[in-house]
């Protein structure tokens, strides 16, 4: 009898642990929201002192040129974020990539309604910050709908420099470019590009054109053969002599 009332408690500890997993899980990767009637710096303020974030929430064509008269259609939101969550996202994904990586996001009523407003998959394209404490003032997002077409820079990630030939033999790597931006649909936004630099010597470099991307990405620049990266020779300073 003893034994099985100890099975019985560990699974009920197994249970209670994959449970407060799953809503970990889910609480990370849809961010919670509500709606922001009132703006301006003061109200920011206060939210902000409160643990909350401003935000704003539009479709992308609200950004193009001719979104002129488009603004019914944008579903524009003001909204309020939970710093803790916003704060733990950044740490999981970390920084680099938050802005390539899309999320889900429900809109209730209030804090801690259950009446959700509007829901959907968004992606961040702005995280501003306070110039001298790095604390965040605001986030943008977009809606990321299946199908939507959005302007994405992509973070440009280098491995394999351990192995490279051209750095082994004393070369440098110079990082020209450090993100890529594609319009992306949104169900195949890449939170990174990686680059082999394993192959390099010194001279050799990397394009534009020469990334493998899924074929549904367009690179935004006009010329893809810009390289990417290089192995550079470091330059040895020689010393003048000293006239006697």
């Amino acid at each position: 009898m003893a034994a099985c009332r100890r099975t019985d408690q560990l699974r009920y500890l197994a249970t209670a642990a994959q449970s407060r997993l799953l809503n970990r899980n889910h609480y990370h990767s849809i961010i919670q929201a509500i709606p922001r009637e009132v703006t301006g710096s003061r109200v920011s303020a206060r939210d902000r002192a409160q643990g909350r974030i401003p935000a704003v929430v539009f479709s992308q064509s609200l950004l193009e040129k001719e979104a002129v008269g488009l603004r019914q259609s944008s579903r524009k939101y003001l909204l309020t974020t939970e710093k803790k969550q916003i704060k733990s996202l950044l740490k999981s994904v970390q920084v680099p990539f938050f802005c390539s990586t899309t999320f889900g996001l429900q809109i209730r009523a209030g804090s801690g309604s259950s009446t959700l407003l509007e829901s959907g998959k968004v992606l961040p394209i702005k995280i501003h910050r306070d110039e001298e404490t790095g604390k965040i003032l605001n986030l943008v997002f977009v809606w990321a709908d299946e199908g939507a077409q959005l302007k994405v820079d992509v973070p440009v990630v280098f491995k394999g420099e351990d192995a490279c030939p051209g750095l082994r033999k004393g070369g440098y790597l110079n990082r020209i470019r450090t993100t890529l931006k594609y319009i992306c649909p949104a169900e195949h936004v890449p939170s990174k590009i990686e680059v082999d630099v394993s192959n390099l010597d010194i001279g050799d470099k990397i394009f534009m054109q020469d990334i493998q991307v899924h074929p549904s990405l367009k690179l935004m620049s006009k010329d893809d053969s810009i390289p990417i990266c290089k192995v550079g020779v470091l330059q040895t300073k020689i010393e003048e002599p000293i006239e006697a």
